[in-house]
């Protein structure tokens, strides 16, 4: 008796490429959309996406966001990092390359594959992991057609992402709080470069 095959989903971070235009444009797996009010993350092991935790108080994610797959901050985003903020004993967080998309229509679910441009990003450390955020535009939106530069975004925009990775891991009234900085923003051509680097650690990380 004749039987169809079993068909699998890939897994968003390593069975989906990275696009064959990276960095210029990059594929990139969505977790959370800007009306989220809970903290979704892909499940390393399996792939499937889960809940992580709610969001702290009215934290809201600004702009879509999600990681860009076959990339990993491993060593080298490391370096470049201790490099550009002049902190040691950095080590990278040992997750995919995170990705905040800029879009003019509303996406309203996660756990979707889309398209988009980098045009910038910033150097992140957590608890003295190097934590890249990459900033993106969507590919074909037409709002942001002439958005080629980090410096082309309203600075209204900017400011509520980095306040939002500032503070969503903060507990008001808490004694201690999570260790977060922000270093300056980077434009298109360092974006490309952390890029580059993250999909070079993931080469070396998993030996494809």
């Amino acid at each position: 008796m004749n039987s169809t095959p079993q068909q699998f989903r890939a897994h968003p971070w390593h069975g989906v490429s990275a696009g064959s235009d990276a960095p210029a444009l990059v594929t990139c797996y969505v977790e959370i959309v800007p009306t989220d009010t809970m903290k979704f993350e892909v499940d390393k092991e399996t792939g499937i996406l889960r809940l992580d935790r709610p969001q702290k108080f009215s934290n809201h994610c600004p702009t879509l966001y999600g990681f860009i797959p076959r990339t990993l901050c491993g060593d080298g985003i490391a370096k470049l990092c201790a490099k550009a903020t002049g902190k040691k004993n950095i080590v990278g967080d040992g997750d995919a390359m995170d990705i905040c998309i800029l879009t003019s229509r509303p996406i309203q679910h996660s756990d979707i594959i889309v398209n988009a441009r980098p045009i910038g990003g910033f150097r992140m450390i957590d608890g003295g992991e190097a934590d890249d955020k990459i900033i993106a535009v969507l590919e074909n939106d037409e709002t942001y057609t002439h958005t080629q530069e980090l410096a082309d975004v309203a600075k209204g925009t900017i400011d509520r992402i980095h306040h939002y990775f500032l503070t969503y891991k903060q507990v008001p009234g808490a004694k201690t709080q999570p260790k977060v900085e922000v270093s300056k923003l980077y434009n298109r051509k360092t974006a490309y470069e952390v890029i580059r680097q993250s999909m070079r650690d993931y080469e070396a990380a998993y030996k494809i």
